[in-house]
This record gives structure tokens, sequence and C-alpha cells, in this order.
């Protein structure tokens, strides 16, 4: 009852000023095994003016077999077509790896997380060089000029490909670490920021490690990524909703005494938690077939809902009695959690906002216009 009283009594001192004092930078998050543009996608960044993306470019997880950390689930199939912001390589480490690897192991990792961000980002000029190439070879109605003579592609590709660098300004790294996991993920952060001297390196900021920073230690990094989502576990039946609520956000933001700059991220997305008998099912991404079947699906409360048949979701086979919790962050619960954020975070105009993740389902399910008001409500 204190944390509702709270946050009414926030929003109502709060709800008197619009004025921005700040033009923070619009970013996303872009969590896919792929990085490819189409003309839709190009229209919504121009449309939100996005200026930036955090682009998760792999994994690393432990593998028991070979008893080290390894590097997975690198992105591919790279075509950003006309949108041009500026990215953010960042790479997921599990727990397990910062647990569990020696010294030896961590300076190798370092090494080749440097490595393959160069690899990925030398993939990602080919790209860019090719389109060059193609628009001065076959330059726009060409075939109507009859004196037209087509330049040797390879070699366009190959001067235009020199002019580009792999120069990211920042570097991302992701990682839940814990008390007894921090020692070395702080070891790998160093060498990180030396395998990059002139990149800002930047961690990931889960909420409980900044509400008790002194128990969870401060990264040796440049620049924090406070993440303001996934505060409860889905898996448990009574949760009000696992990927965020003000109530839960205000019970974090305590304070404003972080040791890091820190920018700031929010979610935009929306899934479907699965039970059956009260135990954990699943969850479900895209479960728009589901949510529209009225006949197939009877709703007990805001937020619940009860199969009344057998069907097929995607590649999920749910069952007569399965329990349906739909989780979404309202708009006016974004809006409480913006103003929690900024009662205690420093925001200025070097501040990135970001919201997670970029995709057309979530960004035309919240409206353009509506995410445009939360960035400029900061």
């Amino acid at each position: 009852m204190k944390n509702i009283i709270f946050v009414l009594l926030f929003v109502v001192l709060t709800s008197g000023s619009c004025e921005n004092e700040h033009e923070v930078t619009r970013s996303f998050c872009y969590w896919k095994t792929d990085l490819r543009f189409e003309k839709e996608d190009d229209s919504l960044i121009k449309d939100l003016n996005v200026k930036h993306l955090y682009v998760r470019f792999f994994d690393v997880d432990w593998n028991p077999y070979a008893k080290e950390p390894l590097p997975v689930a690198t992105i591919h199939d790279i075509s950003l077509n006309e949108s041009n912001p500026e990215i953010t390589p960042s790479i997921f480490i599990t727990n397990e790896v910062v647990l569990k690897a020696n010294t030896k192991q961590l300076d190798s990792l370092a090494t080749r997380i440097a490595q393959r961000i160069q690899v990925i980002g030398t993939k990602m000029n080919e790209v860019k060089a090719d389109k060059i190439a193609n628009e001065i070879v076959y330059p726009k109605d060409y075939y109507k000029n009859e004196n037209f003579k087509r330049l040797n592609y390879d070699s366009i590709k190959s001067i235009e490909l020199a002019k580009l660098k792999v120069n990211f300004k920042e570097i991302l790294i992701d990682c839940d670490w814990t008390e007894k996991s921090k020692k070395n993920y702080f070891y790998l952060l160093e060498q990180m920021k030396q395998e990059f001297p002139t990149i800002q390196v930047s961690a990931t900021i889960r909420l409980w490690q900044y509400k008790y920073a002194e128990k969870a230690g401060t990264p040796p990094v440049d620049k924090g990524l406070l993440m303001c989502y996934n505060l409860s576990k889905p898996d448990d039946l009574k949760t009000k909703n696992s990927i965020a609520t003000s109530e839960d956000l205000a019970q974090y933001i305590t304070h404003d005494k972080y040791k890091l700059k820190l920018d700031i991220a929010l979610p935009l997305y929306s899934w479907a938690v699965v039970f059956r008998g009260n135990k954990f099912r699943g969850i479900l991404s895209d479960y728009d077939q589901l949510r529209n079947d009225s006949i197939k699906l009877k709703k007990t409360s805001d937020t619940k809902y009860v199969l009344q048949d057998d069907i097929l979701v995607g590649q999920t086979y749910l069952r007569n009695g399965d329990e349906i919790r739909i989780e979404k962050i309202s708009e006016e619960e974004l809006k409480i959690m913006i103003s929690i954020v900024k009662s205690k975070i420093k925001i200025d105009n070097q501040t990135k906002v970001t919201f997670f993740s970029f995709d057309k389902k979530y960004i035309n399910d919240y409206g353009t216009q509506n995410i445009s008001n939360y960035y400029e409500s900061f």
C-alpha cells in the first residue's frame, strides 16, 4: 500500500510540468540473429527520429565439453537499407562464463570478443560498400542512356570499402553478474577496456545491482545502461507482470548515488505466459492469433484468460484449461515509470533512452506518436 501511495503521489507532483528539459538520444535495442531492415523498418526509424541502436552481435556461453567460454549465435545477414543510426555492438555473456572461467581464459575471451566485433564490423562495411558500388555502377535510369558505359563493380567496391573503417564509438557488455562472479566479470571488463583503448566500454546494470551497489559492486566501465524491466520471474502464477510495474520499479530506484553515468532502457514489448495446472509451461511472444480468438479464450480478469479448447499457436500446442497471463506495460504505467526514473537518475543531452526492443509488432502496437512522447517526456 505504501508503494502505491508513493507512485500516485509522485505522479501528482510531477504531472504539472510538461516542459522538456533535455533532448535525449533516441535509441532502441535490436536483439535478433540478423540485421535486416526493410522499407517499413526504415520508415519507423525515420518517423521516431531514432539516432542509435544497441545491436546484439553475439552471445558468449560456457561450453561444458571444451570447458571454456565460446561465442555463439553470431548475428548474420546484415542489411541496413536507407536508415543509418549509430550502432553500438552489444555482447551478452552468461553469468556461468564469468563464474567458471579462469584468468587466462578471460584474457583470451576479451581478445576473441574484440576480434569478432571487428569481423562483424568489416562485414557491415562490405554491405555498405556493396550498396555504394551498385549506385555508382548502376545509376538511376542508366538503361535509358544509349552511351552508358558500365564501370567495373569489383574495382568500385574495393575503392569504397577502403574508405570505410570499423569505428564504433561504444561497446556494450551485457551480463547479470552476481556477488560470486563480480571479481571475474570486472576483470574481464578491464581486459575489454585494454582491447578498446579509444572506445567507450559500457555495461548493463540490472535494477538489483543499482539498488544494492555496495553489495554488487560498480563495474569498471565508462558508462552503464540501467535495465528497467524483467523485475520478477514469469514462472510465478501470482506475478502481476514480470516485465515491469511502476510499483516494483519504485522499490529499486531508491537513491541517486550510483557512481556511473547511466543511460536508460525501458520495456516496449509484450508476451503471453502459459500455465497448466498452476505450473509454468512457457512464454509466447507471438500471441495475436490467440488473443483475438474470443471463442476459445475466456477472459477471467484484466490480464488473465483460460483456454476453452485445444489450440496450436505457432509451434506450441496449448490445451483446454490452460491459463494465459498476457503481460504488457500500459501507456500510463510507462509514463509513471519514466517519472520514477527521472526522480533519481540524472538525465541530460548525452543520455541515451532506449526501448527494448525494435520490432514492427511492438512499435505499431504502442504507436509511433506515443513512443515519441515517451522520448520527449525525458
